[in-house]
């Protein structure tokens, strides 16, 4: 049980990694005009991505300020995030599945 937890955790921690990398292509893609946003499609996935990364990268927003135009608060959030899942999941997990397995 405690395995599976462990997998969970993980699992979401690498999805909002992804979410991250991707929401960051996107935005790259429609700054070069790439991508265009009157396209419905496009606009709902540009859409989807920056609502389910927002809440990881406000914090981070509101504290870095944009170098020369760019944003790094995705770069920073995502050495965090995977800070976490490779460093501090597996040692908060480690009595729990050392107890239940």
């Amino acid at each position: 049980m405690g395995q599976f937890l462990f997998f969970v955790a993980t699992s979401i921690l690498t999805l909002m990694i992804w979410a991250i990398i991707i929401s960051a292509i996107i935005s790259w893609l429609v700054a070069f005009n790439v991508m265009n946003l009157r396209n419905r499609f496009a606009y709902q996935v540009a859409h989807f991505f920056e609502a389910v990364t927002r809440p990881i990268l406000s914090p981070f927003q509101r504290i870095i300020p944009t170098l020369g135009g760019v944003d790094v608060s995705p770069i920073i959030a995502l050495i965090l995030l995977v800070g976490i899942r490779n460093y501090l999941l597996p040692w908060a997990f480690a009595p729990l599945i050392r107890m239940l397995g």
